[in-house]
């Protein structure tokens, strides 16, 4: 049985077609002055934001891209911000983590790992740094991970002793004695999910879960989100940042600008 850590990966992005944009302004007479170096998500963003009141040309204002999208987002423009969006591979945490997670609802979809199509008998666990590993209590806690483990294995093993209905189908069946064997799993057990959100959401996302200091996972999880949107889209993230706490442990926070 093996410990694992949160890992958060970037597998999808929103791009933007600067030739259909440059099509579409010149058919409107349009001239659009993009800030130097802004990143595409940000310029999505802003050329979406501009489209509300045709600020193109000598209606366009004089603020770069960043002020742009700072004023939208004090003035709670957010439907502007929903146009940019990030899809993640996450692996190495829990089920618990994941049910804290999926009540992020707006702007969110999921696809996570089946407990009832995927056989567990080889799962990885996710143990609280709060366990430490050289602690009796840290012991105990490997012990009961092994014991679920062993016993969804002869669960599992003995299907013919589960009285499962000869009406079902073999896929049916399966999927009862997993059901069945993974009532024993815990919150700890590791799992993996796809998720995608707009940048709206995980803006609320990070606000309400990135500092959250009795939950660690929710911690690190956002702290790595963070560090993958702001690098590719640092005008709609430029009010977080990420600290670190007297544990070694990092926190997403939200800044005043």
């Amino acid at each position: 049985m093996k410990v694992s850590s949160p890992i958060v990966r970037c597998v999808a992005k929103s791009s933007i077609d600067f030739d259909a944009i440059q099509e579409f302004l010149d058919s409107e007479k349009m001239v659009w002055q993009r800030t130097t170096d802004s990143k595409s998500s940000d310029d999505l963003v802003e050329f979406s934001g501009r489209i509300c009141y045709m600020s193109f040309g000598q209606r366009q204002s004089p603020r770069s891209n960043q002020e742009y999208i700072l004023n939208l987002i004090d003035s709670g423009h957010g439907s502007v911000l929903e146009h940019a969006s990030w899809t993640f591979i996450v692996s190495g945490v829990s089920r618990g983590f994941t049910h804290q997670l999926v009540r992020h609802r707006a702007g969110f979809s999921y696809s996570q790992l089946s407990q009832q199509y995927y056989d567990e008998s080889d799962a990885d666990f996710v143990a609280p740094p709060s366990l430490k590993k050289d602690s009796p209590l840290y012991k105990k806690w490997l012990d009961a991970m092994h014991s679920s483990v062993e016993l969804y294995r002869e669960l599992i093993a003995s299907a013919k002793k589960l009285s499962i209905s000869n009406s079902f189908s073999n896929k049916e069946k399966l999927r009862e004695l997993r059901t069945t064997a993974r009532s024993i799993l815990p919150n700890a057990i590791e799992t993996k999910l796809v998720f995608t959100a707009n940048a709206r959401a995980l803006r609320h996302f990070l606000i309400t879960r990135g500092a959250i200091e009795g939950d660690w996972e929710m911690r690190d999880v956002s702290t790595q989100i963070l560090k993958i949107v702001k690098q590719d889209a640092p005008s709609l993230f430029q009010d977080f940042e990420t600290i670190k706490l007297s544990d070694g442990s990092s926190s997403v926070i939200k800044k005043t600008i």
